[in-house]
């Protein structure tokens, strides 16, 4: 049984990890959807991810909450896809960078596995 949960223990948030995700990570996009990433062989245990959506294009925290939740679940969800793309000690940051709101998860999931496929690949 796959292990479909996003514990606290896995989440982006300390400040010192942030920085060094935007200052030594690598940037990549696939339609919606942008990750900065840093690969962390030494302590594969401490895979972290986070999500972010811009204020600048929802103005509203109803829409940009459901998107989060949105990116989330893709996470979740396909967490082995993840892992196997990233590596298992990775933190990385995913964002939201269309102006327009997913009409439904599964454009969303489809852009993430496409993402997942592209890291893979190079």
């Amino acid at each position: 049984m796959d292990n479909n949960t996003y514990p606290k223990k896995e989440k982006l948030k300390q400040k010192n990890e942030l920085n060094s995700v935007f200052q030594n990570g690598k940037w990549k996009t696939h339609k919606d959807l942008r990750v900065v990433f840093l690969k962390n062989d030494i302590d594969a245990a401490n895979a972290k991810f986070g999500v972010s959506v811009s204020k600048k294009f929802f103005k509203k925290a109803v829409d940009r909450n459901r998107i989060k939740r949105l990116l989330r679940e893709c996470y979740r969800l396909n967490k082995t896809t993840y892992h196997d793309s990233f590596g298992k000690g990775t933190l990385a940051m995913l964002f939201w960078v269309s102006k327009d709101l997913p009409k439904q998860y599964s454009e969303v999931e489809i852009q993430f596995l496409n993402l997942c496929k592209k890291i893979k690949n190079t």
